[in-house]
């Protein structure tokens, strides 16, 4: 698949997974959760122990019936590990020129962080496939819908501090997807599941 068709698929349900585990056995437990679910999207943390083995575990296990990512590549070392390891596209915090680019040599699409307009601008330079808004806690929906209003080329994900109760407000501002941590994976997976289905089924009735 090339860039943007990784991109589409990613970024379809307009909901990103973040799976920040204390173990290898954690992460692939809730990972199985969250696709169970019905959600098609979700990446790793390198973070996370063992990250890397349950980037190549989820990515061989699921096909093509889900994009599995690695989340907090924070340099181009970080990246072609991942990408190594078989995730289908990278995301972190920051904005960093040679993950970037380092991920582009290999066809992967790369969701950079970014808090201000400035750092949007340099992240669609630097050709980055869709921004993280990110940390999403410090600003408000209002304050994406400005952005958007100003810079409708930018493909904005508010990131760390969307729940699932404020994720369709995000997506009616202008956002083309939101990235959920903790505030969609915390639970036994009864609560998650339910969860998920709730808020795959709220965002389908927002246009």
């Amino acid at each position: 698949m090339y860039r943007w068709e990784i991109t589409r698929a990613a970024l379809a349900q307009r909901i990103v997974a973040v799976v920040r585990a204390d173990s290898y056995d954690e992460a692939a437990a809730t990972a199985d959760t969250l696709l169970s679910a019905g959600l098609t999207t979700l990446e790793i943390s390198l973070t996370t122990p063992f990250a890397l083995e349950a980037v190549t575990t989820m990515a061989r296990e699921v096909g093509d019936d889900a994009v599995i990512g690695a989340g907090t590549v924070l340099d181009a070392a970080s990246a072609r590990m991942a990408i190594d390891a078989g995730a289908r596209y990278l995301a972190a915090p920051r904005l960093d020129a040679d993950t970037v680019a380092t991920a582009h040599r290999y066809g992967v699409p790369v969701f950079p962080g970014a808090s201000t307009a400035g750092e949007i601008v340099r992240a669609l330079e630097l050709g980055a496939d869709a921004i993280g808004v990110f940390p999403a806690s410090a600003v408000t929906p209002d304050w994406l819908r400005d952005v958007s209003a100003a810079l409708p080329q930018a493909p904005l994900i508010p990131t760390c501090g969307v729940t699932d109760r404020t994720a369709p407000e995000w997506i009616a501002a202008g956002a083309v997807a939101c990235a959920l941590g903790a505030e969609l994976t915390d639970g036994d997976r009864d609560t998650v599941l339910k969860r998920v289905t709730d808020l795959l089924t709220r965002l389908s009735e927002t246009v």
